[in-house]
């Protein structure tokens, strides 16, 4: 299995270090695409080393072929999972903006996309957010729900990304399914 694994820039960030040693436990190839907010949480040099591979962060570093960075990333996986998905970046695909790696890789990505968003509990609540993220379970992208619980800025609500171990067993269900969401 080829993931292609977006980080956006939330500190729930620090929880996709664990999802990515699981995946990679798994067997799986694990190519991580973080947004430049993203390396603000955690650097690139965690994400190559657990990932195993380098990190795809330059829309426009050369690539390993001739292929723009994106269209090679979108065409090389086999599921493309972005976790946490932040609130802006949830917006973003919900309307198309491609103003970075991530995002123009999910774009131009036509293999199932799993996206676990995280953030404030008001943040998710709000009508724009809850509309964003049934905009793209009409197009066919699988969300996890966010849990409840405290929340990185000390208040208690839903916005929590759920546990690695917990998005891992929801993933290799979709890996088994084998089911292409877009």
């Amino acid at each position: 299995m080829n993931v292609a694994l977006g980080v956006t820039g939330a500190i729930a960030a620090y929880k996709v270090c664990e999802l990515t040693r699981l995946m990679v436990r798994e067997g799986w190839a694990v190519r991580v695409i973080p947004t430049p907010r993203a390396l603000d949480f955690v650097g690139e040099i965690t994400w190559r080393t657990l990932s195993q591979h380098p990190v795809a962060s330059d829309a426009f570093a050369r690539g390993e072929d001739w292929k723009p960075r994106h269209i090679e990333l979108a065409t090389w996986c086999d599921l493309m999972v972005v976790a946490p998905c932040s609130a802006n970046t949830l917006a973003k695909l919900a309307h198309g903006l491609a103003d970075n790696l991530l995002t123009q890789t999910a774009l131009a990505c036509t293999r199932p996309l799993v996206l676990a968003p995280a953030m404030n509990a008001a943040m998710w609540a709000h009508p724009a957010t809850q509309a964003n993220a049934e905009t793209l379970k009409a197009r066919g992208a699988t969300l996890l729900d966010p849990e409840a619980g405290e929340l990185a800025c000390g208040v208690r609500g839903t916005g929590r990304l759920p546990e690695p171990v917990a998005m891992m067993e929801t993933l290799r269900a979709f890996a088994a399914r084998g089911e292409d969401a877009r």
